[in-house]
């Protein structure tokens, strides 16, 4: 019987969409040399969008995309090819816990740091660690601190004065350079993430939708204190019973939902309320799903029209649905269509 090995990788690097190779790493040497530049040509000539994960002359190739850049992992072994994007995901986290941010210059600045990292997470091909809390403790070099691209969209109201800018998550963990105690902050950041997948037909009726959300955490705080975090006392778990209120008009009901390995849940059936130590970094409190009727914040209504035998006029109308002491920024519609 053939027992099957964790995700052992040969090679990795990091490349740009010019094809330029930032970060390069042979853990094995039994890959043939030049493998990144076969990867990127093979990527960019593709017919359409490349697959994560192709083989090429006895080599598998396995990728991830994150912010303009390629992350990319060789092996000539049977590994589970699952298991290696979890490792590469996970390695585009921690780069970007001790960068702060996960960019083309962030990594070129810091490269030396990445490669102090690459050497503690992953050992002659075989992952070691990616824990961020437990990195920390063997990493020496300092972070040099590199400021988020500005987005070149409208400049946005700000209705709350003490809301914090989203850029002040873009901090490393660790420590950085020229940066003095009294530089430091004991602060937590709390963010809700909402992806709406919404079906409507041609007149607008909504068919079928959906909520992705997820509660996202990132700890600067200095030692290891409790954290207590509570939701609506009226949220309801389809299929899982729970004690305190029972949904009535305007409750939440969460068709499934899961919770980080920290949180202790002890006191979630009663009160709601999520007790936990936060691990340093970044990191996902909860994720839920919601499937029920809920109100969406745009309505899309497109117009056809045949002009002509060879001409369609095609208007899509867009309508903001949303209350008034909300906005939409940086609004992007895109429409695909055939090629003439």
């Amino acid at each position: 019987q053939t027992v099957g090995h964790p995700a052992m990788i040969s090679q990795f690097y990091v490349l740009s969409l010019r094809g330029d190779t930032i970060i390069t790493r042979d853990f094995r040497g039994d890959v043939v040399k030049g493998t990144a530049e076969i990867f990127f040509r093979k990527v960019k000539f593709w017919h359409g969008d490349a697959p994560p994960i192709f083989n090429l002359d006895g080599v598998t190739y396995t990728f991830v995309k994150k912010n303009g850049l390629y992350f990319v992992a060789t092996t000539g072994q049977n590994v589970s090819p699952c298991a290696v994007v979890e490792l590469l995901s996970k390695m585009c986290k921690v780069f970007k816990d001790f960068c702060g941010v996960l960019s083309e210059e962030s990594i070129r600045k810091n490269f030396v740091l990445i490669y102090e990292l690459l050497d503690e997470m992953v050992d002659f091909g075989h992952a070691q660690t990616t824990n961020t809390e437990h990195l920390k403790s063997c990493i020496h070099n300092e972070a040099a601190l590199v400021e988020a691209p500005k987005s070149s969209g409208l400049s946005l109201p700000q209705w709350n004065p003490k809301t914090v800018p989203s850029n002040a998550v873009h901090r490393p963990v660790g420590s950085m350079q020229n940066e003095s105690s009294r530089d430091k902050k004991n602060e937590i950041f709390v963010d809700i993430l909402e992806r709406l997948t919404v079906l409507m037909s041609a007149n607008g009726v909504v068919l079928n939708s959906a909520i992705d959300g997820s509660i996202q955490m990132k700890s600067y705080l200095m030692g290891n204190p409790e954290l207590k975090l509570a939701l609506n006392e009226d949220v309801q778990i389809k299929n899982m019973p729970l004690g305190g209120m029972s949904g009535g008009y305007g409750s939440v009901t969460l068709d499934d939902c899961n919770f980080h390995e920290c949180v202790d849940l002890q006191d979630f059936g009663d009160l709601r309320t999520l007790s936990f130590y936060p691990p340093d970094g970044e990191f996902a409190v909860m994720n839920y799903r919601v499937t029920n009727d809920f109100r969406i914040p745009f309505r899309i209504n497109p117009i056809v029209q045949q002009q002509t035998p060879h001409k369609i006029e095609i208007i899509i109308q867009v309508r903001a649905d949303i209350p008034e002491q909300n906005y939409g920024g940086e609004v992007e519609n895109s429409c695909l269509l055939p090629q003439s």
